[in-house]
């Protein structure tokens, strides 16, 4: 009987694959024994691109790092001469600048080394009793716990067999980070493709702009595209602006974009100069979400561009229900909602994309999703031939 459950995903085939390379018949018994694979399994939704998950690297590359150095200690193949537990473990600097040298890497924080992954892991797997990395916090060594790389699995002869799975979480990884990879190269290409052909027609660049803000697209697809159209639609507006009245002059409203879309910052998505307007993007429609956003700016306005094709109103009414539910005093429901400045859904998103593409700012998009995308995917910029050049 198996330990572990586990859930399909468009991924979990290539999981399988690489497990059938080292593993043969006992695969899929390596796969179902093993905690680590199956939150690799859970980690690796995102290499869909159809996937909701925002498909963030920390995590991955937090324990690829701890087992990478395992394997190159000789641990893995018996090569060492001592055992692990006598091993001085690996120093956080050099575990540090490597998973900043692998693609998408190189602006992750110490987060996940430090306690993010283990957290996670400990969430998916609370009856486990070990975690992933075993960390001395006064020498700032790390090791991956290696009992979690031994896998049980009994055979047809009924003896029990001990697999270790430490290449197997490399080469998974180095798989999901190849799909991701193609997945973002094919997302720049299109919108180099629909940038030129939308110039003959419009229609197939909005297509494509609807698209990338369907609920089920990456998340911080949905939030770079998003930015992109609202600052043009914005770029075209102007407000009348001044210190006195006789320098008071004509300014064009420009949105910024505050930082990374899956940053965990605490920080606010998009700002407007020279209103001060505040937007924040989400996916939920969770009171506790909007709330917390509005108390980040003590209770400042913000407009919230909300993943979905729910109508303004019909949010709205649902994020007071549930105030209602939470906090029964009208006076405390009233703050929190009058905070809620504008609500944007994907209808009003296209429609506004649509009034870009009639007033020829498709190119301004286009340019701009790509600009965005290279900073969020972190890739580099492009060689003299118009090339994606990856980190």
């Amino acid at each position: 009987m198996p330990i572990f459950e586990y859930s399909r995903h468009a991924f979990t085939p290539i999981i399988l694959d690489v497990l059938k390379k080292h593993f043969g018949e006992y695969a899929e018994d390596v796969f179902v024994n093993s905690p680590i694979l199956g939150y690799l399994n859970n980690k690796t939704k995102a290499a869909n691109r159809g996937s909701k998950a925002r498909g963030a690297f920390a995590n991955h590359y937090a324990l690829y790092v701890v087992v990478e150095d395992y394997i190159k200690k000789g641990f893995a193949d018996g090569k060492a001469g001592i055992p692990y537990s006598k091993y001085e473990g690996a120093r956080f600097s050099d575990l540090f600048r490597r998973q900043r040298e692998l693609p998408f890497g190189s602006k992750l924080q110490n987060h996940a080394l430090n306690s993010r992954l283990n957290d996670e892991f400990k969430k998916f797997y609370p009856s486990v009793g070990k975690l992933p990395i075993v960390r001395d916090v006064m020498t700032q060594h790390y090791w991956i716990q290696e009992d979690l790389l031994h896998v049980t699995v009994r055979h047809k002869d009924g003896r029990d067999n001990i697999y270790n799975i430490a290449h197997v979480i490399v080469e998974i990884i180095d798989a999901y980070i190849t799909t991701k990879r193609a997945a973002f190269e094919e997302f720049l290409e299109t919108c180099r493709q629909i940038a030129e052909l939308g110039k003959k027609d419009p229609k197939q660049a909005i297509d494509f702009i609807t698209q990338q803000l369907a609920p089920n697209v990456d998340a911080r697809v949905f939030e770079i595209v998003s930015y992109a159209v609202l600052k043009a639609k914005f770029g075209q507006e102007t407000i009348w602006i001044g210190d006195t009245r006789e320098t008071v002059s004509e300014e064009f409203l420009v949105l910024y974009k505050t930082g990374r879309t899956n940053a965990n910052d605490g920080g606010i998505d998009f700002v407007m100069k020279p209103l001060g307007r505040f937007f924040q993007v989400t996916e939920t429609i969770d009171v506790n979400k909007y709330f917390l956003d509005i108390d980040k700016v003590q209770r400042f306005p913000i407009t919230f561009i909300v993943k979905s094709a729910e109508t303004a109103d019909r949010i709205r009414s649902a994020i007071r229900s549930q105030a209602i539910a939470k906090y029964k005093i009208d006076a405390v429901i009233d703050t929190y909602m009058k905070a809620v400045e504008e609500i944007i859904n994907v209808n009003d998103l296209v429609m506004v994309f649509d009034a870009v593409v009639k007033l020829g700012k498709l190119q301004n998009v286009m340019d701009e999703i790509i600009v965005q995308s290279k900073i969020e995917f972190n890739y580099e910029a492009d060689d003299g031939n118009n090339n994606i050049v990856l980190p």
